[in-house]
């Protein structure tokens, strides 16, 4: 690495932020993280003496978003690479689920997302510089009983990832989804926003998802300082990619659903060619 690289990451006091910040501090980058209140700020920032800055941003207060990046292009230094990881898994049977439940969660993982990009673009833009990465799901490609709305959130975030990467090719601004498959993280844990049961008709379907996704809950297969060392991999290549899967669990089950999805699109072949002409 010749100049050490500034990362910003959204959510560094716990999961994929707080890995990905330990990692990089290790390695010589400077990495500014937003954190919930002052005493998270010292915390972090007392990681490291020179590297680590903090600030208190909540990512569902878009007016907040502009003037804090501002303020860390100005007083830090250019930010090299934002990383989207702020984000949280909410986990309810559609029809259980309220729709204030849907758009706190499309806030928080999509719209906080986009806000934090929007803030940062015309900085990157003049810069013709930068790389952005937006942390996704396997839940962005797969589907399960229960997370509608949480799948529902990072499909819309993979989708525009994807678009944006386009459109930002012509400036030398690259845009990586990483999409992670069950990892180590407080994801369904402490973090997860659970609705509650009232149907009956869904128990049969649903209570033994939830109670798996309980019982695994700190004992899955990925480890988050592995998928951290992997981001800064990407982060470091001159050509990195669009999307990046992580975890073999991830990969098992997104190449199942691309086959299935293709397998489906054979079989209706002949109906959809039918309404040409």
């Amino acid at each position: 690495m010749s100049k050490a690289k500034t990362l910003f990451i959204t959510g560094v006091s716990s999961g994929f932020g707080r890995a990905l910040a330990q990692v990089a501090l290790s390695r010589g980058y400077r990495v500014v993280g937003t954190v919930r209140n002052a005493a998270a700020k010292a915390e972090f920032e007392s990681l490291h003496a020179e590297n680590a800055f903090a600030y208190e941003l909540d990512v569902t207060h878009f007016a907040a978003i502009d003037a804090v990046i501002a303020n860390v292009e100005s007083h830090v230094g250019p930010i090299d690479v934002l990383v989207n990881n702020a984000g949280y898994g909410h986990e309810g049977v559609m029809e259980e689920s309220s729709l204030d439940e849907m758009r706190r969660q499309f806030d928080v993982n999509v719209f906080g997302a986009v806000a934090m990009i929007k803030a940062l673009l015309p900085f990157m833009r003049q810069r013709r510089h930068g790389h952005i990465i937006n942390i996704t799901s396997m839940g962005g490609f797969i589907t399960m009983p229960g997370i509608s709305y949480y799948c529902g959130s990072k499909f819309a975030l993979e989708g525009i990832s994807e678009t944006l990467s386009k459109e930002l090719a012509p400036f030398n601004i690259h845009v990586t989804a990483v999409a992670p498959g069950s990892f180590r993280t407080d994801w369904a844990g402490r973090s997860m926003v659970r609705s509650a049961r009232s149907i009956a008709d869904y128990d049969a379907l649903f209570d033994p998802i939830r109670q798996a996704r309980e019982e695994k809950s700190g004992k899955q297969l990925g480890d988050p300082l592995k998928a951290a060392s992997a981001m800064l991999e990407v982060i470091e290549s001159s050509n990195p990619p669009a999307h990046l899967l992580l975890g073999s669990d991830a990969l098992e089950l997104v190449r199942q659903k691309i086959e299935s999805f293709s397998a489906e699109i054979d079989r209706w072949e002949t109906l959809t060619r039918s309404t040409d002409g």
